[in-house]
């Protein structure tokens, strides 16, 4: 089997543990503080804001209509396709003191015709503030809940230990991928959590790859301290991680390059989430078990369970 990087490196990463621990919980702390402090660019899902269906007579570039209407006074206008490609939607967000939806969409059709290529209203609505809420609660509670089912699934396939260590790692990865979006300023919309979800996904996995060899080494391995066993584990995963990652992160970038407006904030998200990943895998999850003082002794009772099934005929 191909590696990328051999199978019997011998990178002493426990070595440098309590620096990367240091640095990565001091970045994670900017990331908390800039949250409140820089807030979130919310966008139309969960602010509120106008949504007009339009039809073309003939497909439109997109982006000139966003720099028509960004030209014509509606500042960060989110428009894309739906359907065939001469149907439009433009979604804009809640103005005070604007006019009402009816009068907007009718606004935008007017600015948006050209001769040759008229525009026609096919629906103009006005979706409230209250729905935004909800969207951000039910947001924020699909997060607790995942959280909560990688507790369970990790406590029940590894150990306390194990599982503590992975959920910090994760919440580590999913931080920073927020707190990057407080400070870019960027858009934050429903696809844009939908990537945190798939960061946290992503990490979680990235994590059990490195557990599943610690466990294996832990009970393998003879007369060897903690740190030995978890210096290995990291340099036996250490190909795969690598090479994992950068496919993966290859395949968000073209999504990123050329799956549209729509579909840039969730690869954005994705980006730095695997970016992030797999640091943490190697520089946080480990030297938090070594923090944990994770030992053979805690897999024990697993170990002797899995060896008397393996005797019984």
């Amino acid at each position: 089997m191909l590696h990328l990087i051999p199978y019997d490196t011998n990178f002493n990463v426990m070595r440098w543990r309590l620096p990367s621990l240091a640095i990565a919980f001091a970045i994670m702390l900017v990331a908390i503080a800039l949250m409140p402090t820089k807030g979130f660019n919310f966008a139309l899902d969960f602010t509120g804001g106008t949504v007009a269906e339009l039809q073309f007579e003939k497909a439109p570039d997109l982006e000139q209509v966003r720099r028509t209407l960004t030209e014509g006074g509606y500042d960060n206008a989110v428009v894309q396709t739906f359907g065939a490609q001469t149907d439009v939607v433009v979604r804009l967000q809640a103005i005070e003191g604007e006019a009402s939806a009816t009068a907007t969409g009718g606004a935008i059709g007017e600015l948006l015709s050209e001769p040759g290529n008229a525009v026609t209203v096919v629906r103009s609505d006005f979706v409230g503030p209250q729905v935004g809420k909800e969207l951000a609660t039910n947001g924020i509670l699909a997060l607790a809940f995942v959280i909560f089912g990688f507790l369970v699934y990790i406590t029940i396939r590894f150990e306390w230990k194990f599982a503590v260590a992975a959920i910090i790692t994760t919440l580590h990865d999913v931080v920073l991928v927020l707190g990057w979006f407080a400070l870019t300023g960027h858009e934050f919309d429903l696809t844009v959590l939908a990537g945190v979800l798939s960061v946290m996904g992503y990490s979680i996995n990235d994590t059990i790859v490195v557990f599943d060899r610690v466990r294996e080494n832990f009970r393998a391995l003879h007369k060897v301290t903690p740190m030995e066993v978890l210096n290995r584990s990291v340099n036996q995963t250490l190909s795969r991680t690598i090479i994992t990652s950068f496919v993966a992160f290859l395949t968000v970038l073209a999504l990123y390059l050329y799956g549209g407006q729509s579909l840039e904030g969730m690869a954005e998200a994705q980006m730095i989430g695997i970016i992030f990943g797999t640091l943490s895998s190697i520089f946080v999850a480990c030297p938090l078990l070594v923090w944990l003082q994770v030992s053979k002794q805690d897999l024990l009772p697993r170990a002797k369970d899995d060896s008397e099934l393996d005797r019984r005929p």
